[in-house]
């Protein structure tokens, strides 16, 4: 499918009474979602590289109390976080996009991962194994997402992950995967305000952003620097409610933590020479000129930022 008659038919789908509804159904027949096992494999790749990435961190999952930024169609991190053993599991999303079905098909899925669980956060397969099967069950049976996990995870939307009502410093881990690049830039400001004020001293924030052009998952004559050829104004016509691009840049996410106050202790933003020669290739716009190349041609990145031990909420 063309990049932009996507664009133009998610903006329809955005301004339309059932439109949501209409998009869903096209993720299901046509999008990502239409090979689950694909899309649900993927994803837990990313949960499992971001639990090394606490652990590593000194955060291990086990335990710990996580507040999820965009909980999406279907939990996939906080199951896979409370079936090793996380304290709480808070996840919201601006809307609600959760859907039953996937929810389920989920909980099902995790069994093909209960070793990996197991072995990412370091308890007994065997808890992991049974927490699965009574969660795949109860979900089953019609329980919602808390009283299928005994109250560990709770599904807030909506919600506002810049202003919760959550207490300060009552939580350890504030976490995101691929929601940052589709989130105003004064949002991930708020965000990031918002996780120092609740995270407890030396907590942490993890954020696995996918900073390239979405519309070439789904158009393969274009690459993922290709809406740096667009100036604001020109790319707001193919911009939409169901699929925002901010176009920040990697390193623009990890610059605006250090300024919110965190401490980062993972930046792993790498210029691949594959992306270097795509730019090297193309028109850019004025508007991103003044950038690098070796910073501008990243699309993908992962980082950590540490609330200082001393610091108030």
């Amino acid at each position: 499918m063309h990049w932009r008659a996507k664009g133009v038919l998610q903006k329809v789908l955005g301004h339309v009474p059932g439109g949501e509804r209409a998009h869903y159904l096209l993720q299901r027949r046509f999008g990502g979602l239409r090979d689950f096992r694909r899309e649900f494999d993927i994803k837990m790749d990313d949960w499992r590289l971001m639990a090394g990435h606490l652990q590593a961190a000194g955060r291990p999952i086990a335990g710990a109390r996580l507040f999820e930024i965009g909980s999406g169609w279907y939990p996939t991190f906080p199951f896979a976080c409370y079936l090793g053993g996380a304290r709480q599991v808070i996840t919201v999303d601006l809307n609600r996009h959760i859907k039953p079905e996937l929810v389920r098909d989920c909980a099902q899925h995790l069994a093909r991962h209960v070793a990996l669980i197991a072995e990412a956060c370091g308890v007994p397969e065997d808890d992991v194994r049974q927490r699965q099967q009574q969660l795949a069950a109860r979900l089953r049976q019609g329980d919602d997402v808390g009283i299928a996990t005994d109250g560990v995870v709770r599904y807030e939307a909506p919600a506002d992950a810049s202003r919760t009502a959550l207490p300060g410093q009552q939580v350890d881990c504030v976490f995101s995967n691929s929601v940052l690049e589709h989130v105003l830039p004064d949002v991930v400001d708020g965000i990031y305000r918002e996780a120092m004020r609740i995270l407890a001293p030396g907590g942490i924030m993890f954020h696995s952003v996918n900073c390239g052009d979405h519309y070439a998952y789904v158009d393969r004559r274009i690459n993922q620097l290709n809406y740096l050829q667009y100036s604001d104004r020109q790319w707001r016509q193919w911009d939409n409610a169901f699929l925002y691009q901010n176009r920040m840049r990697a390193y623009e996410f990890v610059d605006r933590a250090v300024e919110a106050g965190f401490d980062i202790v993972l930046n792993t933003e790498c210029p691949r020479e594959k992306r270097l020669a795509e730019l090297a290739n193309m028109k850019v716009h004025p508007q991103f000129a003044h950038i690098p190349a070796e910073r501008l041609c990243v699309t993908s990145i992962d980082f950590i930022g540490r609330k200082r031990a001393q610091a108030a909420s």
